[in-house]
């Protein structure tokens, strides 16, 4: 299933963020930044990577209800959903 691109750009954004956060968790870590400074970044990057996920299976999921020839089986999407678990 191909996803629309113009309902992704929230997600690319998100995407974009949670990459400059990682960039930042890695610099963190080369400084020799506190752990405890260093773990909270990467939570948040943990969070957004979720959320973009999730975002995209929901995207996913409404393009199968709209267009019913492009659906995924439910043992498919099952597995998208255990993948970001």
């Amino acid at each position: 299933m191909q996803l629309e691109t113009t309902e992704l750009t929230p997600v690319l954004n998100r995407l974009k963020r949670a990459q400059g956060q990682l960039g930042a968790v890695v610099r963190m870590l080369e400084e020799g930044q506190d752990c405890k400074d260093v773990v909270t970044q990467l939570s948040a990057v943990s969070k957004a990577l979720d959320r973009a996920g999730f975002a995209i299976i929901a995207s996913g999921l409404q393009q199968c209800l709209t267009n019913p020839d492009e659906t995924l089986n439910k043992k498919d999407l099952e597995k998208l959903f255990l993948s970001l678990a």
